[in-house]
């Protein structure tokens, strides 16, 4: 089982791109406080979140630097080539789920938007079911 449950907030704005298929993917980073200080000092762990699809799209035209969610996920690891020809290698969380958490009224609206966006993808779905659909 590959299962990641956080609650932090975000410690930089969402970045939002676009893969060469067209598909949104937002990255950003959640900070996480710890249960115990460090010397006297509260501390955090840094987690760095990939989020794929409509999330994505949702994460960035709502949250920002400092707001609180909670998410769950799951940890993947992957390798690349940097500039420099030496290999890469990050550890990250691939967004499943995630919860506003903080102001009500700004959790009471990005629900609704997200309510609305859902109804509006299945109602173009059942609009285009007798079009085959076609991958790129």
């Amino acid at each position: 089982m590959n299962k990641v449950i956080l609650v932090g907030r975000l410690a930089r704005d969402p970045e939002l791109r676009t893969t060469n298929t067209g598909k949104s993917v937002a990255t950003f980073s959640l900070a996480v406080d710890r249960r115990f200080k460090q010397e006297g000092q509260p501390t955090a762990d840094f987690f760095n979140i990939v989020a794929w699809g409509r999330q994505a799209e949702v994460i960035c035209q709502y949250l920002g630097k400092g707001r609180q969610i909670a998410l769950t996920g799951r940890l993947q690891s992957r390798s690349y080539d940097a500039q420099d020809g030496s290999k890469r290698y990050v550890t990250e969380v691939v967004l499943e789920e995630f919860d506003f958490i903080g102001s009500k009224t700004m959790a009471a609206e990005a629900a609704i938007t997200i309510t609305l966006a859902a109804a509006t993808i299945r109602r173009r779905q059942k609009q285009h079911r007798s079009q085959p659909i076609i991958c790129l």
